[in-house]
């Protein structure tokens, strides 16, 4: 508190997982957005899942792409979550463009410290690309390189609220791919 008896704004830690949906399937006559799991999806996807609790990341809120496959994959890695956390489903994160969800971050309530978004790629490679200023070397090369499916950004923000991100303001804490998990 200030001598007014104000509460001081300060900085408070912020992480933004970035989950690229897990390798989908493509029965014939189906439409993309209705596009189901693969198997080999299936386990990326658990490998992920098992990866976020053995690291202790557990979002407060987790925003999901309404496309079939992004539903799936988040169900996957819930079922081993052990924290609750707040999940939309929002058909604006389908194809979403790297503008669109970096506005949809800064709509984030301040409330929330860890944030999951599951959506698509080109959009979520590029706003990783977008909000990483700077990062661990390798993980950032290797994010430059591609954005598989099943892969994971983490993004660190020393910022007062979500509303404070933009370009170059966060610190790319891990990288990680499905295939480099044991």
């Amino acid at each position: 508190m200030d001598g007014d008896g104000r509460r001081n704004a300060t900085k408070v830690p912020r992480r933004l997982l970035l989950l690229r949906h897990a390798k989908s399937d493509w029965p014939g006559g189906t439409e993309d957005y209705e596009r189901p799991l693969a198997k080999r999806g299936r386990k990326a996807a658990l490998l992920i899942a098992d990866y976020l609790v053995t690291k202790h990341m557990k979002p407060d809120l987790v925003l999901v792409s309404g496309a079939r496959r992004t539903r799936e994959t988040w169900a996957i890695v819930e079922s081993r979550l052990t924290k609750t956390a707040e999940i939309r489903i929002l058909k604006t994160l389908y194809d979403a463009p790297a503008e669109r969800i970096l506005a949809l971050l800064r709509d984030i309530d301040p409330r929330y410290r860890e944030v999951l978004v599951l959506s698509h790629n080109p959009g979520l490679q590029e706003a990783a690309l977008l909000l990483a200023g700077n990062g661990e070397g390798d993980a950032l090369k290797r994010l430059r390189e591609k954005f598989p499916t099943a892969a994971l950004a983490c993004i660190l923000f020393d910022v007062e609220g979500w509303s404070q991100i933009g370009e170059g303001s966060g610190y790319l804490e891990r990288f990680v791919l499905p295939r480099s998990l044991p």
